[in-house]
Order: structure tokens, then sequence, then C-alpha cells
């Protein structure tokens, strides 16, 4: 389950990586994701499809990474919690890099937690909950 896993997040960076060189294919960043997932974060919850408004509102939200500056969203570490033989926790460490104006790059690290169900050998996000990213990148002059 963990090597598995750890892929799926590599593979994730990995299309991160390329979205934010403009680069992306909505339909492939789909497929790391179930067909429902849900999020929960300071916001509230929310749930969803996996559809063509998912991919149409991470199209928008690449973009809005890459307005603000968001240079590189890197995986710092992978931890890994199982709850059954097809269920985890995958407590995802994150480094992001943003450009500034006049300034220095600044690096922002925060944590995500992603819920993962492996079904045919194929992990998928079904889920994650995740801390206040706007209040985050204010308290570092970001957007």
């Amino acid at each position: 389950m963990e090597a598995r896993v750890k892929k799926l997040f590599e593979r994730y960076e990995l299309l991160f990586k390329k979205s934010l060189g403009g680069d992306v294919d909505m339909d492939e960043v789909a497929s790391v994701y179930a067909s429902a997932f849900i999020a929960a974060s300071p916001a509230g919850v929310l749930a969803g499809k996996n559809d063509d408004q998912l991919k149409h509102t991470m199209q928008q939200g690449y973009a809005r990474y890459r307005a603000i500056g968001t240079k590189e969203m890197r995986v710092r570490d992978i931890g890994i919690s199982p709850i059954d033989e097809l269920h985890c926790v995958a407590h995802v460490a994150w480094s992001s890099t943003y450009a500034r104006k006049d300034r220095p790059d600044v690096v922002i690290d925060f944590d995500v937690h992603y819920l993962v169900q492996i079904l045919d050998g194929e992990p998928k996000i079904f889920g994650w909950v995740s801390g206040d990213e706007q209040e985050l990148l204010r308290k570092h002059g970001i957007g």
C-alpha cells in the first residue's frame, strides 16, 4: 500500500508541476481522484463528483496559483496511516515556492491529509482535509 500511495503522490506532484507551466491535461489530473470525493477545511465541508465541474474548478485553481506567483509545489514527506487493506490516510507535507515582486522568493510549508482508496490495485484520492490556505498565503504576503 505504502509504495502505491507514494507513487500516486509523486505523479500528483508532477501533474502540479506541469500545471504551473501551463501544460496540464485535466483528464490526467482528474484520474488521480475517485468518482466522488469529500473535502474539509476551515471553509467547511464539500462533497463533489469527479466530473467536468471538478476539472473546470481545478483548472481555475491552477490559473490562480500561476497568477499569485507559484513557482513550485513539492512533496517534502509522505506518511501513511492504514485504515484497512483498501484505505489509508496519506499525510502529505508540501513545500510551495512563490515569486514576489522586488522581494526574495518565499517558501511555505503546509500539510494536507488525503483519504485514499485502492481498488483493482490503483490508488485514488477520495477526500482531503486541509488548513486555511488563504490565511497562510496572506500571512506570507502572497495573493
